[in-house]
């Protein structure tokens, strides 16, 4: 329908899409204080239960998905809210710039600046300042992964005590990754809209979609120093069983590499950052989908983590697809799935 309405010149796939995606007012939660601030300039919504606490709660910071594209505070209203009441947690949920019209490292730079903001105040929400985790799902699982990189060496601020990283987006070297190939025509999300979204980030547009998905836009020497990370010898074999097929190397064009040269910084595709930032990284919790193109950026960036000694908490959902959390209780339906996705993180939340 979105591209139907932007070749008719009516509105943008985009403006569509948000549209659509919007969330309702909720009324108000009996068991939360729910309140919009700024944190640095960044909106914010700040979940807090009203029960009394012992001690001072765990602070959860939450970066919504959608391509980085779509999203905001209401889409993701229920999920924060089910959050901080079943897991007695603070929540606050981060409005950052939205692509295209501000292009990376915009999302990150807010999601990083509220999360600043909060540890340096969490005496005002009876935060722990010790027990501050970041969270996000899809692209927002690639900021949280970003943010926690860069604060994993910073002396100044208390260290993260997790991150959680629901089917996170983390590279755009590979687009032909196992998980990408069988489900790249499972719906929410397309193979060919995870190229979109990321080059909407980065650039702003969609060009060199194309030559991104068949990876002509990564030098030979670069691939080959990626890939001990970013391949799919990675990738553990039962995973293989619905079918890979080996792709022959397209030719590298280097004027599209000039465009998108920047998908090789790790705060816009973390599952690059190098080994002395990744053992620094606090306890981790990942969450997977079968059916979804990024699975394998899940699971390569698992890898990595235990290669690196950091606690993995890994929960794969075998009947799963990606979005599946953010339709939690969505218009009224909700899948079985996507709320034992949801109760899994609030698991691992009550374990720390």
């Amino acid at each position: 329908q979105g591209k139907i309405l932007e070749k008719t010149g009516l509105c943008s796939q985009i403006t569509f899409g948000r549209y659509v995606r919007q969330g309702r007012k909720l009324g108000v939660d009996p068991k939360l204080f729910i309140q919009d601030l700024q944190f640095n300039k960044v909106p914010v919504r700040v979940y807090q239960p009203k029960a009394t606490s012992d001690g001072r709660r765990r602070g959860i910071i939450f970066f919504h998905g959608g391509g980085w594209v779509f999203g905001s505070l209401d889409t993701y209203e229920k999920v924060c809210r089910y959050i901080s009441r079943e897991s007695e947690s603070v929540v606050v949920s981060v409005q950052y710039r939205l692509a295209p019209e501000h292009k990376y490292p915009a999302a990150y730079e807010d999601c990083l600046n509220a999360t600043i903001h909060f540890m340096k105040n969490t005496e005002h929400y009876g935060v722990d300042p010790a027990n501050v985790i970041v969270c996000g799902d899809g692209a927002g699982g690639n900021l949280a992964a970003a943010v926690s990189q860069t604060l994993a060496g910073r002396s100044d601020l208390p260290r993260l005590r997790a991150q959680i990283l629901i089917y996170p987006a983390l590279q755009a070297l590979d687009f032909n990754l196992p998980s990408y190939q069988q489900n790249h025509g499972v719906p929410l999300l397309f193979r060919e809209r995870a190229a979109f979204f990321a080059l909407q980030y980065l650039n702003g547009d969609a060009l060199h979609m194309q030559e991104v998905l068949e990876g002509s836009h990564i030098p030979p020497d670069m691939r080959l120093k990626y890939r001990k990370w970013v391949s799919p010898d990675n990738i553990p074999e039962k995973f293989k069983v619905r079918g890979v097929k080996p792709l022959r190397p397209t030719d590298f064009i280097a004027e599209v590499y000039e465009t998108v040269k920047r998908f090789c910084e790790p705060n816009l595709c973390p599952l690059l950052a190098e080994d002395a930032i990744v053992h620094q990284l606090p306890e981790s919790f990942i969450l997977t989908c079968e059916y979804d193109v990024l699975r394998d950026d899940g699971l390569l960036y698992k890898k990595r983590l235990e290669d690196n000694g950091v606690r993995v908490t890994w929960y794969h959902l075998e009947d799963g697809f990606h979005g599946i959390i953010s339709l939690y209780d969505y218009c009224g339906f909700s899948f079985p799935a996507g709320k034992r996705g949801l109760d899994s993180v609030v698991s691992f939340l009550k374990s720390l």
